[in-house]
Formats: structure tokens, sequence, C-alpha cells
């Protein structure tokens, strides 16, 4: 038993070691002389989320439905135009949510170079841990949903979720124990590219059922801790931030048209946080930029219009009617995301039209929900960056 103890002892020193040497090799070492807006990079959609129980999704659609034939009749025609933009094919809800990512290791060990955040302020805790979904199920004689992380919600902090109440459903309740996995596996990967992440700012509810939890405003308090959890859990040495970008430019818009983001080798093994501020990219205004034109000392870049003094990342989701507007803005210096599919409908008919329209865009971060085969409409439709690598050089900044 001694004599198999210490082969087996000897065996696991050899595989591990193994993995150490690898974990050190930086990827894709030919990209080093390159920019980080000068590569392009897949990315997941809510890639924190469970699916949602198909009950409550069938029981949310017609109300869902109601709700949003009501909306286009109330809404200025040039905010419904911006909607349709981002949102541009008729699907319910639960059509919408037809997807399921694995842990963010998973991701990242597949390739993937860049995650979404949606976070929620429960400064108290207690906000979301009795889903008013599941409440009215209940109410119903339906009790066998499946389960979520209520002891996570029960505590204050940041909570990680895509819809109070319906979909609550996560791989990581708060915040913290999104970012601590995130460091986890940099860790183990000190090598790795630079890894996009977008976090959005939820500060409005659905409140399609009783008793919805009411969802608090981001206000600069509430930025000012958001931003110190994430140096708290990864560490500054780990982040690129605004004013890493900006140096001894006037703006940062300034330093980003004149194309000072850092390498990628001097960018191995860190993070980029993107922040949208508020209503899914819908509304540019946040207390995130009060009093910081530059987003001196903040930690995220932001969602902005080119001519924002503070001007780095734009969100322009639909390439099919985008493409020459980013591959402009991707060529002034600005770092773009877009979607290669929208609420799972090029899965659903298998449609590869705009993932083909966001790569040759240029946009650096090119978002999907389906990174791998297999999709809930059973055809073949999943999105791989061309080459299959984790990053190539940008097709309209990179080098040929």
């Amino acid at each position: 038993m001694e004599f198999k103890q210490i082969i087996l002892t000897t065996l696991s020193t050899l595989v591990l070691g193994t993995g150490v040497i690898h974990a050190q090799q930086s990827e894709l070492p030919q990209l080093n002389a390159l920019k980080i807006n000068q590569i392009q990079v897949l990315g997941t959609h809510n890639s924190y989320a469970r699916p949602v129980d198909p009950r409550l999704a069938a029981y949310a659609d017609p109300i869902f439905a109601k709700m949003m034939e009501k909306m286009t009749t109330l809404i200025p025609a040039d905010k419904l135009a911006s909607f349709k933009e981002f949102h541009p094919n008729p699907m319910t809800m639960s059509e919408g949510l037809k997807y399921d990512h694995p842990s963010f290791d998973v991701q990242l060990d597949s390739g993937i170079r860049s995650l979404e955040m949606d976070v929620y302020y429960d400064p108290t805790g207690h906000r979301f841990n009795k889903p008013a979904g599941y409440e009215v199920l209940n109410n119903m004689g339906v009790s066998d949903l499946a389960p979520y992380q209520k002891e996570d919600l029960e505590k204050p902090g940041f909570k990680m979720l895509h819809i109070a109440d319906f979909d609550f459903r996560s791989h990581y309740a708060t915040f913290r124990s999104g970012l601590k996995a995130l460091r986890n596996w940099s860790d183990r990967h000190p090598g790795h590219l630079p890894i996009f992440i977008m976090v959005e700012a939820k500060d409005k509810s659905i409140p399609i059922f009783p008793n919805s939890a009411e969802v608090l405003p981001f206000d600069e308090k509430a930025f000012d801790q958001l931003d110190a959890e994430v140096v708290e859990i990864l560490g500054k040495d780990k982040l690129i931030t605004p004013d890493d970008v900006r140096g001894k430019y006037t703006t940062l818009r300034e330093a980003v048209r004149s194309g000072n983001w850092p390498t990628i080798k001097t960018s191995r093994g860190k993070f980029v946080f993107l922040l949208l501020p508020a209503t899914a990219g819908m509304n540019l205004e946040s207390a995130y930029v009060k009093d910081r034109p530059n987003l001196e000392k903040r930690i995220m870049f932001v969602q902005s219009e080119p001519n924002d003094s503070f001007a780095s990342f734009i969100l322009l989701d639909n390439a099919l009617v985008r493409q020459n507007e980013i591959q402009n803005l991707v060529k002034q210096g600005y770092i773009v995301r877009s979607r290669s599919d929208i609420e799972t409908y090029e899965a659903k008919i298998n449609d590869y039209k705009r993932a083909d329209a966001a790569f040759n865009s240029g946009a650096q971060i090119i978002s999907t929900d389906f990174f791998r085969p297999g999709n809930g409409y059973h055809t073949s439709y999943y999105v791989k960056l061309p080459h299959g690598n984790p990053a190539r050089s940008n097709p309209i900044n990179g080098r040929k």
C-alpha cells in the first residue's frame, strides 16, 4: 500500500506540475505587440445565468406579452426605435431565455474572453431571497420548483441575477462570489489574455407579480462600493482602469483616439471592466460619472457616446444595421461590444448573418448565448471565433 501510495503521489505531482507549467505559458504570444483594442474576442451574454423554471416561464409569458404590447403604445417613437434595434425579433420571454450557460471556469477554459455580470444593489440583504414568481406558483400548489441560492440572497451585498422575481437563478448569486471565481481562474492561468467583463447596473424592476422586490437605484455611494468590491477581490494589479489609459492626456476620449490602450503583453492576467450604467444600455445618464468627466479614479470604463469626454466603450449590439458605424468607431480607437445572436432568434432559425456581420464589423467583443454545440432548439447553431482561438487580430484595426 505504501509503494502504491508513493506511485500515486508521484504521478499526481507530475500531472499537477505539468498543469502549472501549461498555465504559466502565455496564450497566443503572436498577439503581444497589439493593443487591447486591436484584438477580437468571443464573450457570453448573461454569463452567470441558470435556466428559469419552465413552469414559471410558461406562466409569465402571456404577462410579459401584454406588458410589451402596452409599452409600445406608451413610449416615445425615438425610444421605441432604439428598443427595437436592441430587441429586433418577435420572441416570447421564455424563448429569449432559451440558453444554458455553465460556470465561469468552464466558459473561460473553452476560450471565452468576455463575460457579462448583471448586478443589483442590496445593501441590507433579503431583498431578493423570496422571489415573487415562486410565491405565486407556491400559492397555486406548485412546490417542486428549480432550486436557487436563497442563503446567498439573504446576505447584504450586490446580487447577480437577470430579472428580479423571475429570472433569478444564477451560478453566482452574489457579485462577490462571481469575482472570486474570476480571481481563482486567473490565478491558475497567469498568462491569459485580458478578459473583458461587462457589468450592467440593474436599476429598474419589472413588477409583473404581486409583492415584487423593490429595486434600488445606483447612486454614487453604490457605485463607490461596487468599485471597491472589484478592487478588494481582484486587486488593483489585475485591472486596467480609465486612469491607466488616459495617462497624460487631457481627456479619456483623447487618449483612446490616440491609441493609448495598453499592449496585450502588458495586459496579460488582467481584467477590463465595462459598465452599462442603467436600464440595459438604454440610458447613459449615471451617477458613476458624476464630477468625473474622465472617470477619474474609477475602475470601469462606461458605455458612452463618441463625443463624451470619457468615451471609450460603445455598445452597438445590432451589427446588421450598424456595421459601418462600428467599423468607423473601431478605427477611431473605441472598444465596441456587439452580438452574434439576440434573444436566441438566430439559434432558433439557424442563421449566421448577424454573427458574420458582428465579426466583420471589427467590434472587439462579440457576445453570444451559444458558444458550444447544443441548444434548446436542436439546431446546429453555435458561434466560435474565426479559426477557433480565444482571440484574433482585429479584422479592422489589427495587424493583417
